[in-house]
């Protein structure tokens, strides 16, 4: 059994609503210098869903479930950096307003820049649900420890999720079940950020040949993820020998640079943290969630 340091962890409320759905103009350019006009990010997706693949799909940045945020105007507000920053994958979250009041659901991702937390509730619960609805997440597992291995950061993780991933020890080494490997070549937007704390980072897809070589078509929402070469501890960046795992929250874009967004999950440097290919590695398929209810 893994020794962690959770009974000093603090379990703290944290609090959210819905977002509307938000453009900055009508039009946005894709990569391929086209004009398109699809559904984004924000709002209640009705049938986007964890467990479903993260392509394919008629929008961009389509984040499955439900969006939310601490507040609606001011994305980089105080409130919403912590927010975003404590809320955890695995994470319960609870409606406190309105027609859902009591429906219950999980955190399965961090989405930066629009700085949204999604959470998956079951489909007769988003039927409630409206816009500003009002939702609270008991936020536990920032400054989770694994203590025989201290090269291993861990961040944005539910102590509870960690007991249910499967995760194995292996001669000094902790192995994580992973869907799918990502070379540090097609990590795009957020790469740079000072923190991974918070939010995600995207797989570029614009060279479709190379995402299909590699079957990253196939890759589902809650999918978790090794990212190679990637040192996530203080901020995102390459590194070679650097490992770290995330979870996939949101879909396929038509931008430069972007694609289906990673939370980070774990990050190493020092060789301690290795992956195994499970293709059921899926947070929805885990908890019976998301296309998997």
């Amino acid at each position: 059994m893994l020794r962690t340091n959770i009974d000093t962890l603090v379990k703290l409320s944290v609090q959210g609503q819905i977002t509307p759905p938000l453009m900055r103009g009508p039009y946005r350019v894709s990569r391929e210098g086209v004009p398109f006009v699809l559904p984004g990010t924000g709002g209640i997706s009705y049938n986007v869903k964890v467990g479903h693949l993260a392509f394919g799909w008629s929008g961009d940045h389509v984040e499955p479930g439900v969006s939310t945020a601490a507040t609606i105007d001011d994305r980089g507000s105080a409130k919403n950096t912590a927010y975003n920053t404590l809320a955890c994958v695995g994470n319960e979250a609870v409606v406190i307003s309105g027609d859902a009041k009591g429906a219950k659901g999980v955190v399965t991702g961090m989405h930066g820049g629009i700085e949204h937390v999604l959470i998956d509730f079951a489909q007769e619960d988003l039927e409630k649900m409206v816009i500003e609805d009002k939702i609270l997440i008991k936020s536990f597992g920032q400054g989770l420890e694994l203590l025989d291995y201290p090269g291993i950061t861990v961040r944005n993780l539910d102590p509870q999720l960690l007991e249910r991933l499967g995760v194995k020890e292996d001669h000094g080494q902790l192995v994580v079940p992973v869907a799918g490997r990502i070379p540090a070549k097609l990590m795009g937007s957020g790469i740079g950020s000072p923190s991974s704390a918070s939010g995600d980072y995207d797989i570029t897809t614009t060279d479709q040949e190379e995402i299909k070589a590699l079957g990253l078509d196939q890759l589902r929402f809650g999918d978790f993820v090794a990212l190679e070469d990637c040192d996530n501890r203080f901020g995102r960046s390459y590194r070679r020998g650097a490992v770290s795992v995330g979870i996939v929250v949101h879909s396929d874009c038509l931008l430069a640079g972007h694609g289906p967004g990673v939370t980070t999950l774990f990050t190493a440097i020092d060789g301690s943290l290795a992956v195994r290919i499970d293709p059921e590695a899926n947070l929805a398929r885990l908890l019976g969630i998301g296309s998997y209810r």
